[in-house]
């Protein structure tokens, strides 16, 4: 179990330095220099890229907290691993594919190609409702199985993670919804470009929480997993 905290703790500590060296990266003079230079997008896509960082950095704080308090949790004498839901795999790939496709977009937007900006956006979209979906799926499987909140220390921690996660993922297809109705008016390029990156960087830290939450979801190895190797 102690190699396994360690592992994961070193995970999210490279998480929470990337974001860092991100939010230090914005300098202000280069963002003076941007509002004298171009008016309107170019000035104001330092502080929203800042803001981002800053709250990505918080939300990474809250998911490291949870997890500390989970492992403290694993110790006791009481804990019972949940059955492994084999959905979990299949949302786990959708969110993979999403982050890529949400990649893919970046670059289309960069060489100014609305078309593909917009298929872009909307395969994004479409791959991460159906992570989402899948999600409820499991949350109905492990219900009609009797596995509830109060049912055990485990099934808490499982639904905590999930829906903390999918809280997440939910105010992120608010920000896709906004980006993908600027694409598709045909809004200033440069004000598509901005969100459609935004929102990659968001897709990019919710895949790297999810790949963390899934090792403490499945991976027996580790010592730290959720759920047992049975299928559910």
């Amino acid at each position: 179990m102690t190699i396994g905290l360690v592992f994961l703790t070193l995970m999210m500590a490279v998480i929470v330095w990337w974001l860092f060296r991100q939010t230090i990266n914005v300098q202000p003079w280069q963002a003076q220099a941007a509002v004298v230079n171009v008016r309107g997008v170019a000035g104001a896509r330092p502080a929203v890229k800042t803001a981002l960082w800053v709250f990505l950095a918080v939300a990474t704080s809250l998911f490291v907290l949870f997890v500390s308090a989970y492992a403290m949790r694993l110790s006791f004498a009481d804990w019972t691993p949940l059955p492994q839901p084999r959905l979990l795999m299949l949302n786990t790939a959708l969110l993979i594919c999403a982050s890529l496709a949400m990649e893919w977009t970046v670059y289309a937007a960069r060489r100014a190609d609305p078309g593909n900006v917009r298929r872009g956006l909307g395969a994004s979209g479409l791959l991460t409702f159906g992570f989402l979906a899948g999600q409820l799926f499991v949350w109905k499987q492990f219900s009609d199985a009797g596995y509830f909140v109060s049912t055990s220390a485990a099934t808490a921690f499982f639904y905590l993670f999930t829906a903390v996660h999918g809280l997440h993922v939910l105010g992120g297809l608010v920000a896709w919804a906004r980006a993908s109705a600027r694409a598709w008016r045909g809004t200033d390029p440069a004000k598509v470009r901005l969100g459609v990156e935004l929102c990659a960087t968001y897709w990019h830290f919710l895949l790297a929480v999810w790949v963390v939450l899934y090792a403490l979801l499945v991976s027996e190895g580790i010592g730290l997993a959720i759920c047992s190797s049975a299928p559910l």
